[in-house]
């Protein structure tokens, strides 16, 4: 029996149709992959059928007492609450099983009834079913897994960085332990080792899960079946997401050709029945056009223009961009790292900062930056040096503002048909330009940042985790836009698969230099 059975699904966003009645089956044995364009409704998809939205049309149909666990990146953290009280929230039914078993405990002490006794047996021996007992280690296995632990138990979850609260969030909804879990792009914020474990964590899951994802690597580890998201259907693929990518594209093509050769056939018809109409062939004009408002009509194919990426360059006569001498970063003069910091980034030059999140990847580059203040040490910049920065974090001060009303507040004298281009180079359409950026993916989000540095000319770009969120052809082409700028470049990603040591000069791995 199906898990989960979505049917006739039909949705529009704006003025995208995002499903056309489109269909979708999880079974218990089913690691399943969503993959597709930014913007073809995956988030929505998963927004659906954790009933945070209404769809137009269909129909969700869980199992019956069925537990799924939706991992949600955008959940409130309350101040006050220690990482530790946060993760040990992830077993709150069991703490009030042992209440109430203690309380049966307590009474039968008093009352010597032995119903209560029987009572608290059940519920004990549900706790043991449970493992309640071994609790601490589970969390410790789960918070090391995913780099917690080394923060501390006692740490705030206020004080937590956006990928070290993403990853507090996904360490509770593991420990959940659901029968099915939904975890849309629950890679964003983890570095490599933290993935590794992730994979391995879900390769022993003894449930189903549906994952949400654009890191493909991560994909072609965990997943048995693929269902792509495009021209508003559902399509399922079994089997690896290699094969499944090949079934994919052959599928597009027989779907491009049939699409338009009912494109064809609809504009022919459609001159005919203009033609006739009021003529002698009115009549049979008119039995076209009946003919025709009965025709089922394939659904457009989607944004399908490719980015084009370009960054601006600034010249510059210096070799040398930035030097890094004795450097140490952290905050309130609280190091992070244990040694400091020596390095240099020269004109066409790629150099990746690596190490997991947390060891201040981000920190630094905001130092470089003059963002934050270095603890002690040296940046020096070349006096031609002018930076372009690529910051990861999807915060916008006026989340209400269109694409283009917040390019027009930062590049005040361009012109508006500037901005456009800009934005369409990075694949938006007019009408994502003109939508409030809230209501846009986070792959459409991201490419909004990515606008405004195609707008921004720099010969130091300093990119934070760029690839979180973007699809394939967008991660194609900022790759060909990186190799091809002229100047200094610093990238820190977790993705590996994207560099690779053809094109990138040095890998500074800061983790090694953790305190």
């Amino acid at each position: 029996m199906a898990l989960l059975t979505v049917s006739h699904l039909s949705h529009q966003f704006m003025d995208k149709q995002l499903y056309t009645d489109a269909e979708l089956i999880l079974n218990p044995h089913d690691r399943m992959g969503i993959i597709g364009q930014n913007g073809v409704g995956k988030s929505t998809l998963i927004h659906i059928i954790t009933g945070q939205l209404i769809p137009d049309e269909g129909k969700i149909e869980w199992q019956r007492r069925l537990h799924y666990g939706y991992l949600d990146q955008y959940a409130k953290l309350s101040a006050g609450v220690t990482i530790g009280a946060f993760l040990h929230s992830a077993f709150a039914e069991l703490y009030d099983d042992e209440k109430r078993m203690n309380a049966y405990y307590t009474d039968y002490g008093t009352n010597a009834d032995d119903e209560l006794l029987a009572k608290a047996g059940a519920i004990q021996e549900r706790l043991e079913a449970a493992d309640f007992y071994n609790i601490d280690t589970r969390i410790d296995q789960v918070a090391t897994g995913l780099g917690l632990a080394e923060l501390g138990y006692d740490r705030d979850v206020t004080a937590l960085s956006g990928g070290q609260r993403s990853k507090l969030i996904l360490a509770k909804l593991l420990l959940s332990h659901p029968d099915v879990l939904l975890l849309d792009e629950p890679t964003n914020f983890l570095d490599k080792d933290h993935i590794d474990w992730l994979v391995s964590f879900l390769q022993d899951f003894n449930g189903a899960y549906i994952v949400v994802s654009h890191d493909y690597d991560f994909l072609d580890q965990v997943t048995n079946v693929i269902c792509d998201v495009e021209f508003g259907k559902i399509t399922r693929y079994t089997g690896n997401l290699k094969q499944a990518l090949k079934l994919r594209n052959q599928a597009r093509e027989t779907y491009m050709r049939e699409f338009n050769k009912q494109q064809e056939k609809i504009s022919k018809t459609e001159a005919y029945i203009r033609k006739y109409k009021a003529g002698s062939r009115s009549k049979s004009a008119r039995s076209r056009e009946k003919q025709l408002a009965h025709v089922e009509r394939l659904t457009p194919p989607g944004n399908k223009v490719r980015p084009v990426l370009e960054f601006p360059f600034v010249e510059t006569a210096s070799e040398i961009l930035v030097t890094v001498s004795d450097l140490l970063i952290g905050y309130q003069k609280q190091p992070l790292l244990r040694e400091p910091l020596n390095f240099s980034v020269g004109r066409g030059e790629v150099v990746v900062f690596a190490g997991f999140n947390g060891v201040g990847k981000t920190t630094l580059l905001k130092t470089i930056l003059g963002m934050l203040p270095a603890i002690s040490g040296e940046v020096d910049t070349s006096a031609t040096m002018v930076p372009g920065y690529y910051d990861q974090e999807l915060h916008w001060e006026a989340p209400l503002a269109s694409p283009l009303q917040y390019l027009q507040g930062i590049f005040t004298k361009a012109q508006p048909r500037t901005l456009r281009q800009a934005l369409a180079r990075t694949g938006l359409t007019a009408q994502q330009a003109m939508s409030p950026i809230h209501e846009l993916s986070g792959g459409e989000q991201s490419k909004v940042k990515l606008a405004r540095l195609l707008l921004t000319p720099s010969n130091l770009l300093l990119l934070d985790e760029p690839t979180n969120h973007l699809d394939e052809a967008t991660k194609d082409a900022l790759r060909t836009a990186i190799q091809e700028f002229p100047g200094g470049v610093v990238l820190v990603t977790h993705e590996e698969g994207f560099y690779d040591d053809s094109w990138v000069d040095k890998v500074l791995d800061i983790a090694a230099l953790r305190k």
